[in-house]
């Protein structure tokens, strides 16, 4: 099985010597551009099976290098950035982004992550022969709309079970308010953010061992949450 091929976008030579080291170390192929034109051409003259982007390149905005990169490429692509601002990680997301760590980062956490994106990439759930989600104790069942936890099922309402759905259906990516608010209340419902809010204590509080400590249902403060994918 030929090793994933991974795409790094960075302008910092220190940054990319040090990741070269973790991905060559966990048998990934690896591609390196310093700026955004680079990167745009590596990308199309050999499609990655994933992208490292960081925002800040020196020839254009990172946002517009991954709006343009989106217009074709459809393969995972997490953002690694020293902007922490919620704005500019809400506007990664809408823009197409998978996922995002704010430098300084672990790069345990990093490797994780990119295991989660490539292994969600390949086995999209909801797609044929990947009808069940499962992480730790935790199964759905999308094809009879069952939830477990461990060997107890567990009794969702509609709500809880769409929202559950949705964030299967993403394992793995951080989800904006706004965009769980779209796809499970409906597009007039944009600004009712207490929704999910409530919502998701709510979930917690039924598949979590210590809702106040979530392994599942992880939040990303100020910008939405994320399903755990391994």
């Amino acid at each position: 099985m030929t090793a994933p091929l991974v795409l790094l976008v960075e302008d910092e030579a220190p940054i990319r010597r040090f990741l070269r080291a973790s991905f060559v170390d966990q048998n990934y192929r690896l591609v390196e551009a310093e700026s955004g034109a680079q990167g745009l051409r590596a990308a199309a003259q050999q499609p990655p099976d994933l992208v490292i982007l960081d925002l800040g390149l020196p020839d254009m905005d990172g946002q517009d290098f991954l709006q343009r990169l989106r217009e074709w490429y459809r393969g995972p692509i997490i953002i690694l950035s020293a902007r922490d601002q919620e704005k500019q990680k809400i506007m990664a997301l809408d823009h197409g982004a998978d996922d995002y760590l704010t430098k300084p980062f672990s790069t345990g956490e990093l490797l994780a992550r990119m295991r989660v994106a490539l292994r969600h990439a390949a086995h999209p759930a909801g797609e044929p022969g990947s009808s069940a989600f499962t992480v730790g104790a935790l199964k759905v069942d999308l094809a009879a709309r069952r939830v477990f936890v461990g060997n107890h099922e567990i009794h969702l309402t509609p709500l809880e079970y769409k929202l559950l759905g949705i964030l299967v259906q993403h394992a793995g990516k951080v989800l904006t308010h706004r965009f769980l608010l779209k796809e499970v209340w409906g597009p007039h419902h944009l600004h009712e953010t207490h929704y999910v809010r409530v919502f998701m204590a709510s979930l917690r509080r039924k598949l979590e061992a210590d809702p106040a400590e979530p392994r599942y249902l992880l939040t990303e403060p100020g910008v939405g949450y994320r399903l755990a994918g391994e």
